[in-house]
């Protein structure tokens, strides 16, 4: 009888702390266990009892990398708890600002976290050293989208300008301008970087993945719509606490979540691809297919090409609500309490991000869930390695152990983000 294990006891390029171990007996794949021991943040508890007008900037703190996702949909859910919704030029608004972050946040994983791993790097420095143009592109796109987020937001990191109904202030026409020239050069930029991660070499993997993301009729969904799962079914976001339910596992200080009844599911990149890649920009859609893309990437590897073509989307459509841009009449639209519950949705870079909120007469949360992309990719990132190791344990242990890591790094898990622990049973 042989026996294997895996013991990684920190991860590395990855956003947050956790850990990973397997176990082999007899060339069978026995144990995964995708350890988040990053002490839990109690977010939804901090919620309850605040104003209906706080969880924007409350929850913009969860993370420094993707602040505007937990704004859009905690903005979301309060408005749909108060009957109102944001359209027009605040809402075109809204939608360049979460440009912006993707852009940022793809660039930051694209070429300093995930990159190296094609590239045979410890780190994004140590690559910089050899292909210092690379990283430097790289550095540029990140900086395009911070500005963006940091002109709408008023900074880049945990946006102060962000309310519910809309903004605090706006911008006039004019202000944009230099906005769009850099965008301009970003989105040359974003081109480049997808022919150079289609050029990486790839493994040969696929997993049959159900995914899930956002769908809208209009556009590659980011801001808003319903929820559409690859085999058929879909449902509105108000529905998502009968399809989506979280539990607790012993080895996570984040949870794990069940699709109708189902583990494994997939956000992210990938599923928004599958499910939405015929409302990419043409430019963006023309550069999926020369990187060799198909309709359906199946293939976690080849994720950082789908990120790639992504940006690309992101640097086109900010540059087309900039030009079609016109000055709202307000900064934001009222939006006065009531007694109900509100769910909002989006797609952050990692992922579809709920917000739910249950709010009393006099404006207060009573109740607050957050579900993160990450705690959603928990389960699935196990079977991905369940499903790379098994055939290859007969690797030495050291480039199976960094086959492992690269599988995680594959999702760009933000672990930080998913240590929302509810429940606490103290006995004593």
């Amino acid at each position: 009888m042989t026996h294997k294990s895996i013991r990684i006891s920190g991860l590395a390029r990855v956003e947050g702390e956790g850990s990973l171990l397997v176990r082999a007996r007899d060339g069978r794949v026995t144990d995964v266990e995708l350890n988040i021991y990053e002490p839990p943040r109690f977010f939804e508890a901090l919620l309850r009892g605040r104003a209906h007008t706080e969880p924007p900037d409350i929850t913009a703190r969860i993370c420094g990398i993707c602040p505007v996702a937990y704004q859009m949909s905690a903005c979301q859910a309060v408005e749909a708890a108060c009957g109102v919704e944001v359209t027009g030029p605040l809402r075109d608004l809204r939608l360049l600002m979460y440009y912006g972050e993707w852009i940022e946040s793809h660039a930051l994983h694209i070429y300093l976290l995930h990159a190296p791993d094609f590239l045979g790097y410890d780190s994004g420095v140590a690559m910089a050293s050899d292909h210092r143009h690379h990283v430097e592109r790289g550095l540029a796109l990140k900086k395009a989208g911070n500005e963006l987020v940091a002109a709408l937001g008023g900074r880049a990191i945990h946006p102060v300008n962000v309310r519910v109904g809309g903004f605090y202030r706006v911008p006039a026409r004019a202000e944009l301008a230099p906005l769009a020239e850099r965008l301009r050069r970003a989105r040359d930029k974003a081109l480049e970087t997808v022919g150079w991660v289609a050029g990486f070499d790839f493994p040969d993997v696929e997993h049959d993945y159900r995914f899930l993301s956002l769908s809208h009729p209009a556009e590659y969904a980011i801001l808003s719509g319903s929820i559409a799962v690859s085999d058929g079914t879909g449902f509105a976001a108000a529905d998502w606490p009968v399809h989506v339910v979280e539990e607790q596992v012993p080895r996570s200080t984040a949870l794990h979540a069940r699709l109708d009844g189902s583990t494994g599911y997939l956000v992210g990149a990938l599923a928004r691809y599958a499910l939405n890649a015929h409302l990419l920009s043409p430019l963006a859609r023309a550069a999926a297919s020369d990187a060799g893309l198909g309709p359906v990437c199946r293939n976690p590897f080849r994720s950082i090409v789908v990120r790639a073509v992504e940006v690309l989307h992101a640097c086109d459509e900010a540059l087309r609500i900039i030009e079609d841009y016109t000055e709202p009449d307000a900064p934001a639209v009222p939006a006065e309490p009531r007694p109900g519950v509100g769910h909002g949705v989006s797609e952050a870079p990692r992922g579809t991000l709920y917000h739910r909120y249950r709010i009393d007469e006099a404006g207060l949360i009573t109740e607050a869930d957050i579900v993160p992309p990450t705690s959603q990719n928990q389960a699935r990132i196990e079977m991905d390695l369940r499903h790379l190791v098994e055939p290859r344990l007969g690797l030495p242990q050291e480039e199976l152990s960094a086959l492992c890591e690269r599988t995680v790094r594959n999702h760009d898990p933000c672990i930080s983000c998913s240590t929302h622990f509810l429940r606490l049973h103290l006995d004593r």
